[in-house]
């Protein structure tokens, strides 16, 4: 596995004028390997198909699995639903803290779904592009610990039961970083933490309950090698400087229409974070035509042209409908924009 810093090669880049293209494109890889997110999610080699007819279609610098946020929850024995043409979700079922020893005791490699997606790294891994970035994804300690409880019962153990949250979080921090660690072990170059249920949180709750165990993930990732990203779904604003403050190599921002404003984004967090974003995957990849996507791409790109800590993606992963054109384009455009420097 070659390693990589997420800063310098997005730096390098912007020195040869150019930008790291990198949209969080996965669900409509689906259609284009004729296959199901279902099957996708459950069967590596047709996962693999999908990963791979995406890089060959658009070639984007970084290529991640389908974001699944259920992947850690399942492996722990939570109910998930799996349905044919939409990601496996996790409903809300009871929990009792008293599960927890038994929890522990599971061996979540010998997990069917973990052991796919980690075949399914292991394939981009052999398979792909040297000049394509591997990357993982992994769910967030919070969101774990909030799909587990159930996530207003997560927000409300935060004023309430604090004491008994942060035993769910460090458990839920342990799980994630085993799970980084098998990605790394087949090839993994960059591990993207998705944290969505945080953006409820304040400042300082996110501080406590989320940042603190980000930090442990990224750590660990960071001891083997591998550049971490954080995720969060939302409006982030209140959260950047907590978030810079976990020391991941990279934030990536959710869409403007959800109050992110990725040029304010560049003058608070630091210089040496890179930020990742943020076209918009439904107003504008989902509903626009090749047309509004390219302005809309050259529109960020211009805004952000003052700043080397960029990476050109999308807000958040794309529906599986997205057009393919849409996303020709949002390539197109990224491609071809010289920056200025």
């Amino acid at each position: 596995m070659e390693r990589i810093n997420l800063l310098q090669l997005t730096q390098k880049a912007y020195t040869d004028k150019r930008r790291l293209v990198a949209p969080l494109v996965g669900f409509p890889g689906v259609s284009l390997a004729s296959t199901s997110i279902k099957l996708a999610q459950q069967n590596y080699g047709e996962h693999f198909k999908v990963i791979q007819q995406l890089v060959e279609r658009f070639h984007p610098d970084i290529a991640f699995p389908l974001m699944d946020l259920s992947v850690e929850a399942n492996a722990t024995g939570r109910y998930t639903i799996f349905p044919v043409n939409d990601s496996a979700t996790v409903p809300h079922a009871d929990f009792s803290y008293d599960e927890l020893d038994a929890m522990r005791t599971i061996d979540i490699q010998k997990d069917t779904r973990i052991f796919g997606y980690i075949k399914t790294l292991r394939m981009m891994n052999e398979n792909l592009p040297a000049d394509v970035v591997r990357g993982a994804y992994v769910v967030g300690p919070y969101t774990l610990a909030g799909l587990i409880l159930g996530a207003d019962k997560a927000a409300l153990a935060t004023l309430l039961e604090p004491e008994k949250l942060h035993t769910l979080v460090c458990f839920a921090t342990d799980l994630i970083t085993q799970y980084a660690n098998f990605f790394i072990d087949v090839g993994a170059q960059l591990v993207c933490i998705l944290e969505p249920t945080a953006v409820m949180l304040g400042p300082r709750q996110f501080a406590e309950f989320s940042g603190n165990y980000i930090r442990a993930i990224r750590i660990a990732c960071q001891q083997r090698g591998v550049a971490t990203v954080l995720h969060v779904c939302g409006n982030s604003m209140h959260l950047l400087l907590e978030m810079s403050a976990t020391g991941v190599q990279g934030l990536s921002l959710d869409a403007p229409e959800t109050g992110v404003d990725l040029k304010r984004a560049a003058q608070i967090v630091p210089s040496n974070v890179v930020l990742i974003g943020n076209i918009s995957p439904v107003r504008t990849l989902l509903t626009g035509t090749p047309a509004e996507v390219e302005q809309e791409v050259r529109a960020l790109l211009m805004m952000m042209n003052p700043y080397p800590n960029f990476v050109l993606s999308t807000g958040c992963d794309l529906p599986q409908k997205t057009p393919l054109e849409n996303i020709d384009a949002f390539m197109r455009a990224g491609r071809e924009f010289a920056v200025q420097n």
